[in-house]
């Protein structure tokens, strides 16, 4: 997994394009920051300080995923998409924010996801709350359907046979961006807490029935919390599949300087010691990271 260049990863001041409201308190943010829409990479990741002009708070910014790139009239990525739920002081000031409004912006960040599986079989991208935000550009990437990076990587003969999203949510109302994964080509299954949707239960479970009837995949990607990545990891390594996840750690600086965003991995060795998830993420192999014990889900 392929670490931005350090040149790459400037503050810069963007302009907002659009802010739409996509599903119960969960946005999408269009800016227009075409030096970022052009080296990004899926499983990349932005920092956002949104504080307004003559304030300081919310103080240190906040990580968001690449949800998508956007191409301009030229063929080359101009914009880049965000989406993200609003649960706190800062995601709540950036729903507030209306186009042409600024943001200060840095990034892209972190390493990015690897090639698709070598077979070409299929993959599943597994999903909890907000985590299908890192699954959209990397099915279009991993299916052949998009270039990413600067210049655009493409995969030909090793892409992805096919690209499914098991997507868990507390309930329906929260499913975001359903329709943009089918229209890339991007099968989507629902799993809710309340059963207003899809199966009633966990997505892991959904993952379970489908592995019981024969379905599996060559390699699985998990995006969600912590439970949720670490019941999937069991899976993964049970069934002898592949299995990467993006970890959402809670970040201050987004360059590895404060150490906020540790994650505790396992060593060769067999010790376990702490990583940054911002320099050394947030893309990892599920199998190195010593996941709290219990049951999860």
């Amino acid at each position: 997994m392929q670490a931005v260049a350090p040149e790459c990863a400037r503050q810069r001041s963007v302009e907002v394009i659009e802010n739409v409201r996509i599903a119960r308190d969960t946005y999408r943010m269009r800016l227009l920051a075409p030096e970022i829409a052009r080296a990004i990479r899926p499983g990349q990741f932005l920092m956002i300080r949104p504080t307004r002009p003559g304030t300081t708070d919310p103080f240190f910014g906040r990580p968001f995923a690449l949800y998508d790139t956007i191409l301009g009239a030229s063929g080359k990525p101009e914009a880049v998409d965000l989406v993200y739920l609003v649960i706190g002081r800062g995601t709540a000031s950036l729903a507030d924010r209306m186009a042409g409004d600024r943001l200060e912006v840095w990034g892209p960040l972190g390493n990015g996801f690897g090639p698709p599986p070598e077979d070409g079989g299929p993959v599943t991208f597994v999903a909890g709350g907000i985590g299908q935000t890192p699954f959209l550009a990397l099915g279009r990437w991993w299916l052949g359907s998009r270039g990413y990076g600067d210049p655009p990587e493409h995969w030909s003969g090793a892409r992805a046979g096919s690209a499914e999203l098991l997507y868990g949510v507390r309930t329906a109302e929260l499913a975001a961006g359903v329709e943009d994964f089918r229209e890339a080509g991007i099968a989507v299954t629902l799993a809710t807490d309340d059963g207003s949707a899809g199966h009633h239960g966990f997505v892991t479970e959904v993952l379970e029935d489908r592995l019981r009837k024969g379905r599996r995949p060559a390699k699985l990607v998990g995006c969600g919390p912590p439970a949720m990545l670490g019941a999937l990891a069991r899976i993964a390594e049970r069934e002898g599949i592949p299995c990467d996840v993006s970890l959402e750690n809670q970040m201050a600086c987004g360059f590895g300087a404060c150490f906020s965003c540790v994650v505790p991995m396992r060593q060769a060795d067999g010790s376990v010691d702490l990583r940054r998830v911002c320099v050394e993420g947030p893309i990892v192999p599920a199998a190195e990271v010593a996941w709290p014990i219990g049951d999860g889900h």
